[in-house]
């Protein structure tokens, strides 16, 4: 069976889904691999490198797909690559579909697995693409955020004087969250952090930040699950809103992480707190590809308000750290694929009933079957 692993063309995308190590394991599984020239170059990996793994080398995205039963990408494929993957192929990425995208995949035969729909279990840790992905999102953005402030992160004491360590502010303790308190931390800041979800607390607290926020009776049920934050009633947010905001004023350097599966990221940071905040402060948002968690957040973009604020609000943000991302995600899917791998047939088999197979399956037998993609009746 032939596996094509394209090069993305999607704005901004640096990543790339197999590297030179996962191409030499599927290669042991029995595949041809297929990688179109330039795959892997925003990430550091060259084309020979691939060749010298093991994998053909193809001149186009439509020469790689011809023929191939698997198709490994990071973002959802483009128009010309949507035509060009055959009836019947697995296509496996990070899909970000809808109804109806769903509904396209299936009119094509396509059958698709979208990663970031992965169910928040143990056994799907390893392959779990939204917790590599979001772990180098959270150190990358305290680096960022570290570069941007115009004052020293640690503690700095020298003979003309003593520069005081910066305030830094987590918002939401996910696996972003939680590798941006440690990085903080590392870097010397003073950290503090919130989050909604009840359990958040005491992880905070174990990697030495202090815990800002508001509890209720509806903060205790604020996980799904599947361990994803839920969205909580105006009124929660507007009284977790007057906790932060004095707390806000005070702070250096502000990282906004908290989104909710599926929908638009919820505003945390008003246009009100980000004028109370000094001139030089910053304000990293993780949350700016679902719309920012700040209000003044523009995505893609970084912006200085009138009060000397810096709104870091870039997308992709495991995407600024390529090479690394790429490894990871790659690492993920050959998870994936080898876990549900029949190594008579040196096939793919994806059992109905499992849980993670029915987490992630959009389409199977040109029917769309996840019951969030179902269009409505």
């Amino acid at each position: 069976m032939k596996l094509a692993v394209l090069k993305e063309r999607r704005n901004g995308e640096t990543r790339v889904a197999a590297t030179p190590e996962t191409v030499k394991k599927y290669i042991g599984m029995g595949l041809d691999i297929a990688v179109e020239q330039g795959a892997g170059l925003a990430s550091g990996i060259t084309d020979a490198a691939y060749a010298e793994a093991g994998a053909t080398l193809a001149a186009s995205a439509a020469e790689a797909l011809a023929g191939a039963g698997i198709v490994l990408k990071v973002r959802a494929p483009t128009d010309e690559e949507f035509a060009a993957i055959g009836k019947g192929a697995l296509l496996i990425g990070t899909l970000a579909a809808d109804a109806e995208a769903a509904g396209r995949y299936a009119g094509a035969g396509i059958e698709a697995c979208s990663m970031e729909l992965l169910p928040r279990i143990t056994r799907a840790q390893s392959m779990d693409v939204l917790s590599s992905q979001a772990n180098l999102a959270g150190y990358r953005a305290v680096i960022e955020g570290a570069g941007a402030y115009d004052k020293g992160f640690p503690m700095m004491m020298t003979a003309a004087g003593t520069v005081p360590a910066a305030n830094a502010f987590i918002m939401g303790a996910g696996v972003a969250g939680l590798q941006a308190i440690a990085t903080a931390r590392r870097l010397g800041g003073r950290v503090s952090a919130t989050d909604v979800r009840p359990a958040a607390k005491e992880e905070i607290k174990s990697l030495g930040a202090s815990f800002v926020g508001y509890e209720d009776e509806e903060s205790k049920a604020a996980q799904t699950a599947g361990g994803y934050a839920k969205q909580l009633s105006a009124e929660f947010y507007a009284k977790q809103a007057e906790v932060v905001a004095a707390h806000i004023a005070k702070q250096d350097v502000v990282v906004c992480t908290a989104l909710v599966q599926g929908r638009k990221a919820p505003t945390l940071v008003t246009a009100a707190m980000v004028a109370s905040m000094k001139p030089g402060s910053v304000i990293v948002d993780i949350a700016a590809d679902a719309g920012g968690n700040c209000a003044l957040t523009q995505p893609g973009e970084m912006v200085v308000t009138e009060n000397g604020v810096k709104i870091l609000g870039f997308t992709n943000w495991p995407g600024r750290l390529p090479a690394a991302a790429s490894a990871l995600y790659a690492r993920n899917l050959l998870t994936f694929l080898s876990t549900f791998w029949d190594k008579e047939a040196k096939a793919p088999k994806l059992p109905e009933e499992d849980e993670i197979v029915k987490g992630v399956t959009l389409t199977r037998g040109g029917a769309v079957v996840h019951p969030l993609m179902k269009p409505a009746a």
